[in-house]
């Protein structure tokens, strides 16, 4: 019977166990600083020279936390300026419009003269105040409707292809210079718009609002008003369309669900959605109409300076609003009384402006948390 030698195949199976049991990439170095003293030694110092994902943790931490400080920084000084801004134009029309208050002759708030001579040197904002208030107001009552119908179509009705270009054309109105919209209005609108006028003035005359003592002129605040309305449209559609079209899928897909129309859907859903985005928008608007400059400048007539009567306050009587008069009067900047009984009246439309911002503010969150 023949010797079989196991010796050798035993040694080899031994070291196959062994190189299972510690993979190597491949053969080592004996320069190698890893295969060099103890096995303890060299699992340290490989160690040492990895990254752990804790090391890159904290050190992307840290470089996170350096943005946040800079961008809250930033955040800080830019809303820190903008409130000084605010604070400095409040200031600065203040200090220059009290040495008139002081001198002036009328009533600043309930008088509608405007004498600017050194002998009875006078001023009030009454009727400026109002033409302000007025032809603003007529703007909003047609905006508004419009804006939120158009914003309606756009978001809930058309398809977005032609809600696309719907919205660009209501867009361009935007785009339109003011001084535009004051010869157009004042030369072809104005015109146009007349037999509307008499037919106030001939079916509501009775409100003093339509007074029919007045002949129907084509740069009245009615006038001023529906031009302005065509200016803030834009900005009200914009604004809109914009808050609609977030209104949660899910609650008009439930409401539809429920057997609703679609205006039930929009009565239920989207508009109650929308609510405090439309008012702010609508806030927006009115600011940009009680501003309003050159148009309105171009478009109302100027009345004699009288007393306030009861036809002054209709809609089809001339006037003058903060902003145009201050306008049209700016070649008589020329002393410091003069100057300053204009900016008196800048200071007044300025509170009025951030008194309707801040509102507009208010109704937004109140309306937000009811939501």
């Amino acid at each position: 019977m023949s010797h079989i030698d196991t010796s050798s195949s035993t040694d080899e199976f031994e070291d196959a166990r062994v190189s299972e049991e510690n993979p190597t990439d491949g053969p080592q170095s004996p320069d190698d600083p890893s295969t060099v003293g103890d096995p303890g030694e060299r699992v340290g110092l490989v160690r040492t020279t990895e990254a752990t994902p804790k090391q890159s943790l904290l050190a992307g931490a840290s470089m996170g936390r350096g943005g946040d400080i800079g961008f809250m920084s930033a955040s800080i000084v830019s809303s820190t300026v903008i409130v000084l801004v605010v604070v400095f134009v409040g200031i600065f029309l203040l200090a220059l419009a009290v040495p008139s208050l002081r001198a002036n002759n009328s009533s600043f708030l309930f008088s509608n003269d405007w004498n600017m001579a050194a002998e009875g040197f006078g001023f009030g904002i009454l009727g400026l105040l109002w033409t302000t208030v007025i032809t603003s107001i007529i703007a909003m009552v047609i905006a508004v409707p419009v804006a939120i119908g158009i914003a309606l179509l756009i978001s809930q009705y058309v398809q977005p292809r032609i809600g696309k270009t719907i919205g660009f054309v209501v867009d361009l109105l935007a785009a339109v210079p003011s001084v535009i919209f004051g010869l157009w209005g004042i030369t072809t609108f104005a015109p146009a718009l007349r037999p509307i006028s008499e037919f106030l003035q001939t079916y509501l005359g009775w409100i003093p609002l339509f007074s029919p003592n007045l002949p129907v002129p084509d740069g009245s605040a009615f006038t001023a008003g529906v031009v302005l309305a065509m200016m803030i449209l834009p900005i009200v559609t914009s604004i809109s369309r914009d808050v609609f079209a977030q209104t949660p899928r899910d609650e008009v897909e439930a409401a539809l669900a429920l057997g609703a129309t679609k205006w039930e859907t929009i009565r239920l859903a989207v508009l109650p959605y929308g609510r405090s985005g439309v008012i702010a928008a609508a806030m927006l608007g009115l600011g940009r109409a009680l501003g309003e400059t050159i148009a309105v400048m171009i478009i109302l007539s100027k009345p004699p300076t009288a007393p306030m009567t009861m036809d002054s306050l209709s809609v089809f009587a001339g006037g003058e609003t903060f902003a145009s008069t201050i306008a049209a009067n700016a070649g008589e900047f020329d002393s410091a009384l003069k100057t300053g009984a204009f900016i008196a009246a800048g200071l007044v439309l300025f509170i009025v402006t951030f008194v309707v911002n801040a509102a507009a503010r208010i109704i937004a969150e109140r309306g937000k948390a009811k939501a």
